[in-house]
């Protein structure tokens, strides 16, 4: 117990006593929709996406991350290069918003206080919510019928190097996997409402959106101690 009630106070201080790196900035790109409208092309941006990142470096090859990201995603059957698709001619626009938390990590090791030019590839996954609207097939028209809140899992691989000792430009590309298949309202059983709608397209597939841009982050805080996690 002695040595169990040392360790504990040893990490508390560890974390009152350690200033850590942070990292703060701007992302901006596109976004594209893959699910049952549209052209099925994982990356294909037809819309802008754009937020804010915060980064937490903990040691030199992990990073707390929580980012807040906004588009309209976009899809239109007459993009497809499937006739059944474009035959049928549904598209939609639907606005999203994500809030994601997560774990980067580096390829190599990552230290803002090496003052030397730094340049590693990095992953990123975590859990996101997305914020978006469900939809409905009426007339042979989609249109919006009410709030739609899911999780989501990021995917995200991207390139990441200092500009100077202060900021870091980074490049990647993410796919979210939904637990939803009615952003395009290909699935309205989702929907909790009297009224029937029709479904269409792979019940047995759940929507995927795609972000695809860079980021510019400014760097602060006194140069961490790695030694606890």
């Amino acid at each position: 117990m002695r040595y169990l009630i040392t360790l504990i106070s040893m990490t508390l201080l560890g974390y009152i006593s350690q200033a850590q790196t942070y990292e703060v900035g701007p992302f901006l790109g596109g976004a594209n929709f893959v699910g049952d409208v549209g052209n099925t092309n994982y990356i294909s941006p037809n819309t802008l996406v754009g937020g804010a990142i915060f980064k937490w470096n903990r040691s030199a090859r992990h990073a707390f991350r929580f980012s807040i990201l906004h588009t309209k995603l976009k899809a239109d059957d007459a993009d497809s290069d499937e006739q059944r698709r474009q035959q049928r001619g549904l598209s939609f626009t639907n606005g999203l918003t994500e809030a994601s938390l997560g774990l980067e990590y580096t390829f190599w090791e990552w230290n803002l206080h090496n003052y030397k030019p730094q340049l590693t590839p990095y992953l990123y996954t975590g859990l996101t919510a997305a914020f978006t609207n469900h939809m409905y097939i009426k007339n042979n028209k989609l249109t919006t019928h009410s709030n739609n809140t899911t999780i989501a899992i990021p995917m995200v691989i991207g390139i990441k190097g200092t500009l100077n000792t202060k900021w870091v430009l980074a490049l990647e590309i993410g796919a979210r996997y939904t637990f939803t298949d009615n952003i395009d309202g290909s699935n309205p059983k989702e929907i909790n409402a009297k009224e029937t709608f029709p479904p269409f397209g792979n019940p047995n597939t759940n929507d995927w959106y795609i972000f695809t841009g860079i980021s510019l982050t400014y760097s602060f805080g006194r140069k961490p101690c790695y030694c606890i996690f």
